[in-house]
């Protein structure tokens, strides 16, 4: 416990340093285990992926502590560092969730929602749209976190809103880009993006909004589980 105590206060104060090589290493390994480079259970050979990032093995340490402090890597006796699995009922939990706190951050976001907000939310989802043409699952589900960053931003509760970045930041370390499995499921999302713009534009009530949005991210989340059922 104790060297886990040090491992965070370390990981934390390298985190700190911008730029720094143990950033550096960090955002990199990070970013192959998001794009699924490195797969569920995939050892983390400290020597090997530091002369890879051309990088000393102190900073690469560093990196995996602080990945494990974020449930993205574990320690196995014997094994070492590995990527760790996506635990499905935690992915199931966090969707849930997720649909009823940012279907009502949305709901009491709209009101609050101006036009350029409307515009900037809607140059998105074309920038998602262009994506289904060479599907990328991964930048389409950065795209899809800013659209909806738009769209609950304005949330004026302070606990419903940290409840979605929970929720968000929950997703992201479980790395699920539910559209890698799902991809027929990107398109639909993004007829229904521009359906809530509309519901928004034109000033539906807040049950609708909050309805639509809840029933947007349910979707994804029954695409996805009728998918990992066959």
């Amino acid at each position: 416990m104790a060297e886990t105590a040090t491992a965070t206060a370390a990981t934390a104060d390298s985190a700190a340093t911008p730029g720094s090589k143990s950033e550096q290493a960090y955002q990199a390994i990070k970013a192959r285990i998001v794009e699924g480079s490195y797969t569920p259970g995939y050892r983390l050979v400290l020597a090997a992926i530091a002369k890879d990032l051309g990088f000393s093995v102190v900073p690469v340490r560093e990196a995996i502590r602080r990945l494990e402090a974020e449930g993205l890597v574990k320690f196995e006796r014997n094994v070492g560092a590995t990527v760790s699995g996506i635990d499905p009922t935690e992915y199931l939990y966090t969707m849930q969730t997720l649909s009823i706190v940012e279907g009502a951050a949305t709901a009491l976001s709209a009101p609050l929602i101006g036009a350029a907000d409307i515009a900037r939310a809607r140059a998105v989802n074309e920038d998602m749209r262009e994506c289904l043409q060479h599907f990328d699952p991964v930048r389409f589900t950065q795209l899809n976190q800013d659209f909806h960053s738009v769209l609950f931003e304005h949330c004026p509760n302070p606990h419903i809103l940290d409840l979605v970045h929970r929720g968000w930041n929950r997703l992201a370390s479980l790395r699920s880009s539910t559209f890698r499995f799902v991809p027929g499921r990107a398109r639909e999302s993004v007829e229904e993006h521009e359906a809530l713009l509309q519901l928004i534009e034109n000033n539906a009530d807040a049950d609708t909004i909050e309805k639509a949005a809840r029933l947007h991210r349910s979707a994804t989340l029954d695409a996805y589980l009728s998918q990992t059922k066959h």
